[in-house]
């Protein structure tokens, strides 16, 4: 990503983390349709512990309203029995109704996609683990989809332009950013459909030229100039703790990335290295093309440590492709939301719901806002099967949400 500058801008308060959603239960399972208050009287070994967080679960070929996406609904189960059964119920009256079914992970988790809610109310939602190889079955205790249903910013990019609340970024050439051959421009973003598109085009205004991409100092050949798809809500929108998401489909080819990161909206404490005072880069999601041999996908964090040293955290996403409806499905051929967790203590990174990387390192204490792009690195120019004959390549976001915890 582009050079990590803290900003100045923005708003939203430190409220409850979503964390405190978990709730938990030690009885054993009901009945898939019982009374609400049908409770076992023996103690059980099984734990269980539901999580219910925003609309953040939309696999589709088309682009579609945020408000139809799924509540995201996480149960973790004690033993963590892989292959246990997992049933998901929504209350219904005094009942409980099985909507989902599914079976544990090794880790112990038990991960579903739901609605939010009915006739604009909040659902209430809760699992059941059937009695597998000596853990007793258990049922965990109500989890209400309430506190998300309402995001506290959401642009689904209707019209033919972005709204007032964006704005286009990187617009000069910069060698330091490792970005000497292109730059970002508004002629490579495009609003239409229900979607953005931002695209990496050739440069017209430096049209018959040619600049030498570089990768750890050494040329790697001549290409045409580039424009890129570059665009934020710096000044206007901002998240402090809570979830982050974009439905995005990926462009298709290496040779650039696409991506949604978020950056530091307020200036942090002079002299401190800390992220709680300075903020951090998070990566929520970065694409490097189709055929990537390490599947393309990767989440990072960008932080100091107290010496003041840049601390790089992340990686390659390992078994993307897992994350994948089926074999028919894939980043650049349909849309997936990518989102981010942020609590006062860990980043949780989620595709559709399911669990991709966790963790506690440079966790930001402040404002952040979003980005969205697709930048051409130099170092990554050549990558590109054809040359400049493959661009424009294009990734089309159909929303982007926040959720303050």
């Amino acid at each position: 990503m582009s050079g990590r500058r803290a900003m100045a801008g923005s708003l939203v308060a430190l409220l409850m983390p979503a964390s405190l959603l978990m709730v938990s239960a030690t009885t054993s399972a009901d009945a898939a349709d019982a009374p609400l208050n049908t409770t076992n009287a023996r103690k059980a070994k099984s734990k269980a512990k539901l999580v219910a967080m925003p609309q953040i679960v939309q696999q589709g070929s088309r682009p579609a309203s945020a408000n139809s996406a799924k509540a995201a609904l996480t149960a973790t189960i004690k033993p963590a029995k892989a292959g246990r059964p997992v049933a998901l119920q929504v209350q219904k009256g005094k009942k409980w109704k099985t909507v989902s079914k599914t079976k544990l992970t090794p880790k112990g988790l038990a991960e579903f996609g739901a609605p939010i809610s009915k006739s604009g109310k909040a659902l209430n939602y809760r699992v059941t683990a059937a009695a597998y190889k000596g853990a007793k079955a258990v049922t965990s205790k109500p989890a209400s989809t309430s506190r998300w249903l309402t995001a506290s910013f959401s642009d689904e990019f209707s019209g033919t332009a972005l709204t007032g609340n964006w704005s286009n970024r990187g617009p000069n050439y910069e060698p330091d950013s490792l970005r000497e051959c292109s730059k970002g421009d508004p002629s490579a973003v495009a609003v239409s459909g229900g979607t953005v598109r931002l695209s990496v085009i050739k440069d017209p205004a430096r049209a018959g030229e040619k600049c030498v991409a570089k990768k750890d100092g050494k040329s790697t050949g001549s290409y045409a100039y580039r424009l890129n798809g570059h665009i934020g809500t710096e000044g206007f929108a901002s998240l402090k703790y809570g979830f982050a998401a974009a439905r995005i489909k990926t462009h298709k080819r290496r040779g650039q990335h696409g991506g949604f990161w978020m950056q530091p909206a307020t200036v942090g404490a002079a002299g401190s290295n800390s992220p709680k005072e300075t903020g951090a880069e998070i990566d929520v999601i970065e694409y490097f093309g189709d055929k990537h041999p390490e599947g393309g996908l990767t989440s990072f964090i960008y932080s100091k440590n107290s010496s003041g040293k840049a601390v790089k955290t992340g990686s390659w996403i390992k078994n993307s492709e897992s994350f994948l409806k089926n074999k028919k499905d894939g980043w650049s051929k349909n849309y997936h939301v990518f989102s981010v967790e942020w609590t006062p203590s860990t980043y949780i990174f989620r595709i559709d719901g399911k669990e991709s990387w966790r963790t506690k390192v440079g966790v930001s204490g402040q404002q952040q806002f979003p980005i969205l792009s697709v930048l051409a690195s130099d170092y990554e120019i050549s990558q590109m099967k054809g040359g400049d004959s493959k661009l424009p390549q294009t990734m089309s976001v159909d929303w982007i949400r926040l959720w303050q915890a």
